[in-house]
């Protein structure tokens, strides 16, 4: 019997400490680098087309150069790069529908001007 409870009391030791590294690398943001809520996911298959259409519809045109789901802002976010090289953030809910657009304004020197 007593070396049944040393073996419980290791195994329950061992899972903490499990659980308080994983806690304080969530809480330090690992794996997340700009502190957002997780890692950015790209979309895959059906969704990607979706998102896609959706955002190249929105923006009239240009290319798809990044997506991401479950993003803070929205369930998608699709980048376009448009023709004249100005990029858009499409943010769209889980049914593909835009909820927000955000531009980038930033110009070739990356100042953030233009």
């Amino acid at each position: 019997m007593n070396r049944r409870t040393r073996m419980i009391a290791a195994g329950v030791v061992g899972a903490a400490a499990i659980a308080a590294t994983a806690g304080m690398a969530v809480a330090a943001g690992v794996g997340d680098e700009d502190g957002d809520e997780g890692p950015d996911v790209p979309l895959t298959g059906d969704a990607l087309d979706r998102a896609s259409a959706a955002a190249l519809a929105e923006t009239g045109g240009g290319r798809v150069t990044g997506t991401e789901s479950g993003d803070e802002e929205s369930a998608y976010e699709v980048e376009v790069t448009l023709d004249d090289g100005s990029q858009v953030d499409v943010q769209l809910d889980e049914s593909f529908a835009v909820v927000a657009t955000e531009a980038d304004h930033e110009d070739a020197g990356g100042s953030g001007e233009g």
